[in-house]
């Protein structure tokens, strides 16, 4: 089933804000991985310190509603501004419709990512469209 969340990225407080949102609206954390757990990229390692921060993240909300989120890892280049602190997540069910979608939203745009196969067994990828609106796109390898 197709469903729409919002995806947060933090510097190294992902795990604390987290701990505030499930206080508000209670719940369980689900896909909880450090980035420990995430295949690496060995032209850029991570310190010790870094591997313990939050790869994802997420716990649902008011009418089942995704929060996700991620430490930016600075150390790779990624630094947190205003316009990458949040992103709109699109979980799809058929490639083909995220595509289709992807590419209208990236026209134009910028941050361009292409959906590719990923590591957890899905498609994904992300853009800013023309309006600085970032979109991610995930479609789980079961979808069409």
């Amino acid at each position: 089933m197709a469903k729409v969340g919002i995806y947060l990225n933090f510097t190294g407080d992902t795990e604390a804000a987290f701990e505030l949102y499930r206080s508000a609206f209670g719940g369980e954390f689900t896909n909880l991985q450090r980035m420990r757990e995430v295949p690496g990229d060995p032209a850029h390692p991570i310190s010790e310190k870094e591997q313990e921060l939050i790869a994802h993240i997420e716990l649902q909300m008011l009418g089942g509603t995704s929060l996700m989120g991620t430490d930016m890892i600075e150390s790779m280049g990624q630094s947190l501004r205003i316009g990458n602190n949040m992103t709109i997540s699109l979980e799809l069910d058929v490639l083909d419709d995220a595509n289709r979608i992807f590419t209208v939203l990236s026209d134009g745009g910028s941050d361009i990512q292409p959906l590719s196969k990923m590591f957890w067994g899905a498609h994904w990828g992300t853009c800013a469209d023309r309006y600085g609106v970032r979109w991610m796109f995930n479609v789980p390898d079961v979808a069409g």
